[in-house]
């Protein structure tokens, strides 16, 4: 390793330390607010394009989940990550459940039957049972994955019987352009649904996740009931794409 590469991670280092030591404390804070415990919310690393040199300094820190939205980099990088919990939060095609399987502990992506199905059809072949969370489009966005929420109960009741599959809560995203008041209505309405399907006691799911909230909104998100945020760029410094 270079010394201008050695002296370059050097700088992220500090910075991860000082960004973590912040989010800690909005999240204790945004806990306390809505009457919880800070230990109540789990903070996951979104690593998306973010060297695994740095991901490890924040696996060393404490940080013991991380999430990554690509199949492709989650491979390459796999191998040289420090012990953690690794999840995948992206958007997931079928065809590249294989590629994960046997890799991440949750995926927080499933929208619909097929890659449920597909998601159970692997893991039965690996004698495991996979987590997952299903994602709905809050927003109602064309040109964004998840399940529209009049139709969320009817997939959880599909999925419920899978073998092989553990629903575990919800996620969520609301629209990038919505303003400060529109994303918290966003966010207690996922809520709202994280109670209501929660209440209904449904066999093989189980509403103990409730993802939301990122770099911009997470205490926002927290406030209104979220109890997974999924931080990226306020840790590890704007991402740069290649």
């Amino acid at each position: 390793m270079t010394e201008r590469l050695l002296n370059d991670f050097s700088t992220r280092f500090a910075d991860v330390e000082e960004n973590l030591k912040r989010i800690r404390e909005a999240i204790a804070e945004a806990a306390r607010k809505s009457g919880r415990r800070p230990e109540d919310i789990t903070l996951l690393a979104a690593t998306k394009t973010v060297p695994a040199e740095v991901v490890n300094h924040a696996i060393s820190l404490g940080v013991a989940h991380i999430g990554e939205n690509r199949v492709q980099e989650l491979c390459d990088k796999y191998d040289a990550y420090a012990p953690v919990d690794l999840q995948f939060i992206g958007h997931l095609q079928t065809n590249k459940v294989k590629y994960l399987i046997d890799k991440v502990s949750m995926i927080q992506s499933v929208e619909n039957e097929r890659l449920a199905a597909e998601i159970s059809r692997l893991a039965v072949r690996a004698e495991k049972s996979m987590d997952v969370l299903v994602e709905v489009n809050i927003g109602r966005e064309e040109n964004k994955s998840g399940v529209l929420p009049e139709k969320l109960e009817d997939l959880l009741e599909r999925i419920a019987v899978l073998p092989g599959v553990h629903v575990r809560g919800l996620m969520a995203i609301p629209p990038a352009r919505a303003s400060e008041a529109e994303t918290m209505q966003f966010f207690s309405k996922m809520n709202q649904y994280f109670v209501d399907i929660g209440a209904k006691r449904m066999d093989n799911i189980d509403m103990h996740i409730l993802s939301m909230g990122m770099s911009a909104d997470y205490a926002m998100a927290i406030s209104a009931g979220a109890n997974m945020v999924r931080v990226g760029s306020s840790l590890f410094g704007p991402r740069h794409y290649q």
